[in-house]
């Protein structure tokens, strides 16, 4: 990626962002964080990869009904030649993050750790009589 072309990301990302918190009225983005935008070598198309607690499809549904408005908004406030086609994403890296969390406490709590190891003591010994 050129320094241009990761310029260009970073403004979409700050932009599109605070556009959902503050100017975008659907109650499906309300929660929205958007995690990460790249854009291609042209500056056509960005690809912003969003994620929510909330439902993914409603959540999905939500930013194709406002990406119109975000696109305006976005031609508005930048200087681009041509403003570039927003494709959303879902970022599933922090559910990913969480199922290996789960999977290492499951290690962690097995039911071979959850017994602790008898200590022997005189009366276990059976050579002592």
């Amino acid at each position: 990626m050129s320094i241009k072309t990761e310029r260009a990301g970073r403004l979409i990302l700050e932009i599109v962002s605070e556009l959902l918190m503050s100017e975008v009225t659907d109650p499906a983005l309300t929660d929205v964080t958007v995690v990460d935008v790249t854009v291609d070598r042209e500056i056509e198309y960005a690809e912003v990869y969003v994620h929510s607690m909330e439902d993914r499809k409603v959540v999905m549904a939500g930013l194709e009904r406002a990406s119109g408005f975000l696109r305006h908004e976005l031609a508005v406030r930048t200087r681009f030649r041509k403003t570039p086609v927003l494709r959303f994403y879902w970022d599933d890296t922090l559910d990913r993050g969480e199922r290996i969390e789960e999977l290492l406490q499951k290690l962690h709590t097995s039911p071979d750790a959850e017994t602790p190891a008898k200590e022997p003591n005189d009366d276990d010994d059976p050579g002592l009589g």
